[in-house]
């Protein structure tokens, strides 16, 4: 028996568009495509896409889901080099969330902030090679003058806008939100509009962009530090918000 791609999709929760995003990359190959382009997936397709749900589940990105699968990385060698890894980042945002905190407190105060404890977590270079990678060397520029152009409490309050965004995102999350209802969207379009404080995107990057929260472990661990699920309903919103505000 075989099942289309549209009927995986709907039974596992998933969009088309991620399915054929892990056939593109090599994770999962549908069993046969048929006339035009349909594809469709067979017993042994769904026993692999089941574990990859799985090792998705214990927090394994998608490089180290497709080495274990190859069995080209020990399964628990790579969960473990995970932890490690979502460690590191918990006391990153830790640092980041006590920056923040602070820049709050001394701007309700009226005092200056202190630059030795007001960029704790804070790493404008991390992603410097993959940025310029993606969106080119101008990207990467116009951003890092865009950052250092809105200034100290501008910097905080661009923290804080995400902050209580993946907040309002995990809460939808844990009540189990439809990406399409209204409150999920106006947080979609809260977030358009943080992001297009240094880069606008349309559609296609847009949608790439949020597809990365949840295929790149070190974006989906930011955001499933506010809550399970926060990562796959922004990604999931984001599709529509494509659809209906950015055509």
């Amino acid at each position: 028996m075989e099942w289309t791609i549209h009927q995986v999709a709907r039974a596992t929760g998933t969009t088309s568009r991620t399915l054929r995003h892990y056939a593109h990359i090599g994770l999962l190959a549908p069993s046969r495509v048929g006339a035009g382009g349909y594809r469709y997936y067979d017993d042994a397709a769904l026993r692999r896409y089941q574990r990859i749900l799985l090792l998705r589940d214990l927090g394994l990105g998608l490089a180290a889901i497709a080495g274990v699968l190859e069995e080209r990385t020990d399964e628990v060698a790579a969960l473990r080099a995970h932890a490690d890894s979502l460690e590191e980042e918990s006391a990153r945002l830790a640092r980041l969330a006590r920056a923040v905190r602070e820049t709050v407190r001394r701007t309700e105060q009226g005092e200056e902030l202190d630059v030795t404890t007001s960029f704790e977590g804070f790493d404008a270079s991390r992603y410097e090679d993959e940025v310029v990678q993606r969106w080119g060397r101008d990207a990467h520029e116009r951003a890092q003058r865009t950052w250092r152009e809105l200034g100290e409490e501008g910097r905080a309050a661009h923290g804080a806008e995400a902050d209580a965004i993946g907040r309002g995102l995990a809460a939808a999350a844990a009540r189990g939100a439809d990406p399409g209802e209204r409150e999920v969207q106006d947080l979609l379009r809260r977030h358009h509009a943080w992001v297009s404080e240094f880069w606008t995107p349309g559609a296609e990057a847009y949608r790439g962009l949020t597809a990365m929260y949840v295929d790149d472990e070190r974006f989906r661990a930011t955001y499933e530090a506010y809550g399970p699920g926060t990562a796959v309903l922004l990604r999931d919103a984001a599709e529509v918000f494509a659809q209906r505000e950015l055509g």
